[in-house]
């Protein structure tokens, strides 16, 4: 099966009716199951059911737009990896959503977390994430933030240039510190993903070059360094990828790094981060590797690279990305108009109205990222019909779910929800046309219970203290 990425077209191709893997659905009330987070289901009033709570009473009780994130089913992908990874550190991307909770939950389940922030550090440790468990990232780390991950004693600092070198041996002087160190390199692979998030190509702001010979210059400096520790390599091809070909690529060219490290200065690097950014399924054209098969393929990429450079097998990280959280969310709406648009050839499409948009869910309009959408409230034997779900802000480019197939009878009032909402849709929200932020809610068993608040037009004014 071809695999449709975010990269594709912004515009579907309307008189060929959509994009060519969106096919009309045999029945409209039956879910994919793949999309959603475990155990989703219908009851027998037709509404759709995550972690036991019907989507009807999420809105009723917490109001729409909402986020709902599934906690057994975070929880279930979380020791996905650690079973299937034993001995490798799992680290957690914060930025794809970062609670109190949602710390609590990585840490209780043997993860460790990915940081790129001041921010992202404060929530993490308040949530019980211990420091030695963090990973701080980021290509321009203020002082502040150095100094206080140092002062925290955050387990291992992402170097991303020498002057971030330089800046972090000044701190840890000043300090008295020594930082354990990892240096993010560019391995030169295009990872099949929008441009956006393919991050291990040359022309990008991340990490020191290999080719260029500015990542074995970097690592020899850490190594000499007095203030810091030099732990390994750390490598990350990109976000949003299915297939292993790239990392295969990436092992090999930072394996044959290691080897040259070792070949300058006679000590084997202990550790190695392979990055990771696995894909997640959005629509019915995505088909992820399982964390078995991932896994599988990872060893045996590991072992054969290892057996050619004559290197030990390093200590090794991955960073699944949105493949632990993304899955486990469920964004909900209500809509709000029902428009018919005349296309050529006779053609129509329903543009459908919510009360979200590109404030709560900016990526289909940052990079045509593709959702797959369902009736939330009913079922229907309505015909299908081609459906665009767009939001509500001052943008044409305002659009939620670019194809969908809903049925003809949706009407005002009625509830929409987008599966894969658990990644990047709260953590990208913005504040666009002055609207509020929605709540994001855990459930388990039937119950729901607020992680992060709705905002309010109150807490808008409070911001602007101008006059």
């Amino acid at each position: 099966m071809t695999h449709m990425h975010i990269a594709g077209s912004i515009h579907a191709d309307a008189v060929q009716g959509g994009p060519q893997w969106l096919t009309v659905p045999d029945d409209l009330n039956e879910l994919d199951l793949k999309l959603w987070p475990r155990g989703t289901h219908r009851d027998d009033l037709g509404r759709i059911v995550v972690a036991g709570v019907a989507l009807t009473d999420t809105a009723e009780e917490h109001g729409t737009p909402v986020y709902l994130i599934d906690e057994d089913d975070f929880r279930s992908r979380a020791r996905d990896f650690i079973t299937a990874f034993p001995g490798w550190a799992i680290y957690y991307a914060g930025k794809a959503l970062l609670t109190r909770r949602v710390a609590r939950w990585a840490a209780e389940e043997g993860l460790n977390l990915d940081v790129t922030t001041m921010g992202e550090m404060r929530i993490a440790l308040a949530g019980g994430m211990p420091a030695e468990r963090l990973g701080l990232h980021g290509n321009n780390k203020s002082d502040a933030e150095i100094a206080f991950a140092l002062e925290q004693g955050v387990g291992r600092i992402i170097v991303d240039s020498f002057d971030e070198i330089n800046r972090l041996e000044r701190a840890c002087a000043d300090g008295g510190h020594t930082a354990n160190v990892l240096v993010r390199v560019t391995t030169g692979v295009e990872a099949h993903t929008h441009e956006y998030i393919a991050t291990a190509h040359e022309d990008q702001k991340f990490g020191l070059s290999i080719m260029g010979g500015q990542a074995l210059t970097a690592l020899v400096r850490c190594h000499s360094s007095q203030y810091l520790q030099l732990r390994g390599i750390h490598s990350h091809i990109g976000s949003q990828i299915f297939e292993t070909h790239g990392f295969e690529v990436a092992i090999r060219r930072t394996m044959k790094l290691a080897s040259q490290f070792r070949t300058a200065t006679g000590v084997e690097l202990p550790e190695l981060d392979l990055g990771g950014g696995f894909g997640i399924a959005y629509t019915a054209a995505d088909t992820p590797s399982t964390t078995a098969e991932l896994a599988a393929s990872f060893e045996e990429m590991i072992d054969h690279e290892c057996r050619a450079f004559g290197i030990g097998r390093p200590h090794l990280s991955i960073e699944p990305g949105r493949a632990i959280c993304g899955p486990s969310g469920v964004a909900v709406y209500e809509v709000g108009t029902v428009k018919v648009v005349e296309l050529e050839g006779g053609r129509s499409r329903t543009y459908i109205s919510v009360d979200g948009g590109m404030s709560d869910n900016i990526r289909p309009a940052l990079y045509a990222a593709e959702y797959s959408g369902a009736l939330a409230n009913r079922t229907s034997g309505a015909d299908p019909v081609l459906c665009r779900v767009v939001g509500k802000h001052c943008e044409g480019g305002d659009i939620l779910i670019r194809d969908v197939f809903l049925p003809s009878d949706v009407r005002i009032g009625d509830l929409i929800a987008v599966p894969g909402s658990g990644a990047y849709a709260r953590s990208m929200a913005n504040n666009y046309n002055q609207i509020p932020k929605p709540p994001v809610v855990s459930a388990k068993d039937g119950v729901t219970d607020v992680m992060l608040r709705r905002e309010t037009l109150d807490d808008l004014m409070r911001l602007d203290v101008g006059k």
